[in-house]
């Protein structure tokens, strides 16, 4: 993991002197040569002015160099910061979609609870519809027990009227035997006064 690190950085640092890659290292190396050749080797001022203008020239593009390859590390730290709170924004909404999903879950057990209940209760409520309310029963009581009376009372009527039927039946009964006794009487009354009549005769 070191070594690797350690590769990392040896990177990093060769694009810093590299720039965007054309050359920059070998654009430095050739300005130190030159700055040592430039101090090690007299010549004349033209020359050297000469030399050091373009020494200056060198330094300038080694420089543009550096700020744009800073500019674009910078980019790219920038970026990972960004890729980095990206990953933390999928992070959270797959955490949130989770959450969602275990919510949803929930919700559709209770809605099968309040679907079985509901079918449960519309079972129940289509049986308790077959069956005549407390009123309905109530009313049809009434209803009857207001048939019996009237039965009762007709019962009692047609009883009262075979009592007296029979009462009269007996009186009938005993006027006719009493008339049949008195008929009998005057049949034999008759019958002595014929007798008596034909002895007097002979």
């Amino acid at each position: 993991m070191a070594a690797s690190i350690s590769d990392d950085d040896i990177i990093r640092k060769r694009l810093l002197i590299d720039g965007d890659g054309i050359g920059d290292d070998k654009r430095i190396s050739t300005l130190m040569k030159t700055f040592m050749k430039w101090c090690n080797t007299p010549g004349s001022e033209e020359e050297s002015n000469a030399t050091y203008q373009r020494m200056l020239a060198q330094l300038a593009q080694c420089e543009h160099a550096m700020e744009k390859t800073q500019l674009i590390h910078n980019m790219n730290i920038h970026e990972i910061n960004n890729y980095e709170q990206l990953y933390t924004d999928i992070e959270q909404s797959i955490e949130d979609a989770h959450t969602k999903i275990g919510d949803c879950k929930q919700e559709l057990q209770h809605a099968k609870r309040v679907r079985k209940n509901r079918q449960e209760y519309d079972a129940l409520a289509k049986v308790i519809q077959q069956h005549p309310d407390r009123q309905q029963t109530m009313r049809r009581l009434e209803e009857l027990q207001k048939e019996l009376k009237t039965l009762k009372d007709s019962r009692e009527g047609l009883e009262a009227k075979m009592e007296m039927r029979q009462k009269q039946f007996h009186v009938l009964v005993t006027s006719i035997h009493e008339l049949q006794a008195m008929l009998e009487e005057d049949e034999k009354d008759e019958d002595e006064e014929e007798q008596m009549d034909t002895g007097s005769s002979t």
